[in-house]
């Protein structure tokens, strides 16, 4: 399929895991794709990577929790494609750390990047979109964890949890410029972020007792779901937050 034949979709997070998947699957249909990351290493070999293979591709160091950053990611974009049509809203972090022990630095820095940093790409994206006047698509990464809770990630959980309630918000306030807003709650996906996180007998355990698939997800399982969202199959669907998890919910 080539459904997003020349859509211009800003990626964040594009460097690794479900940001450089989705990159790779709105490649595969036809995309002109901005790939925002803070790595700078990881970004540039993925603009190579898709350039080679004959797609459209911009690669911009870019921290999302900066304001200025994300403008300028934004002008770049647009400087070189003349537009914005989707924005997959994925960059984040994640770390175990007990609540009675985390620090405010932590804290901080964890809602910085997860859900200020998601309202800056958001904003700045969309102000953009409603000055283009043709609508668009922003599909924010939120979690399961936004949903319910889990030991040992109260600021990850307080941070998807706001990102759930934001999407629903933007849903409402950007729908008269039909702009659709969607978020996903990935369950536990397969990425260099949680590898860093649990050692192989947790996640073989995390499986045989809370998912009924019997897997963990793979990032393609997340790309896959933001195409949908992307696409115009899902043109009446705004304001929601997908579980994609396996199942693990349904206990």
């Amino acid at each position: 399929m080539r459904r997003f034949e020349q859509k211009v979709v800003f990626v964040t997070g594009a460097g690794r895991g479900i940001g450089r998947a989705t990159a790779e699957r709105f490649a595969s249909e036809g995309a002109w794709l901005a790939l925002v990351s803070n790595v700078e290493q990881d970004v540039k070999a993925e603009e190579a990577e898709l350039a080679a293979q004959g797609a459209r591709v911009i690669a911009l160091t870019t921290d999302v929790s900066n304001a200025e950053q994300v403008q300028q990611a934004v002008d770049r974009t647009v400087a070189e494609f003349g537009r914005i049509d989707i924005v997959v809203n994925n960059a984040g972090i994640a770390w175990e750390e007990p609540f009675l022990d985390i620090k405010e630095s932590n804290w901080r820095k964890m809602i910085d990047v997860n859900l200020n940093g998601m309202f800056l790409v958001a904003q700045r994206t969309s102000r953009q979109m409603v000055a283009q006047n043709e609508g668009g698509v922003i599909l924010n990464m939120a979690s399961t964890n936004g949903i319910v809770g889990e030991a040992h990630y109260a600021h990850y959980n307080a941070s998807k949890g706001g990102v759930v309630l934001l999407t629903k918000t933007m849903a409402i306030e950007l729908g008269p410029h039909s702009i659709r807003v969607n978020a996903v709650c990935p369950g536990y996906i397969q990425t260099p972020m949680t590898e860093a996180i649990d050692d192989a007998a947790k996640v073989a355990d995390y499986i045989r007792t809370k998912i009924p698939l019997g897997r963990a997800g793979k990032p393609r399982d997340i790309a896959g779901v933001f195409a949908f969202l992307a696409s115009d199959d899902a043109a009446f669907i705004t304001g929601e937050s997908l579980v994609v998890d396996g199942g693990q919910l349904t206990f």
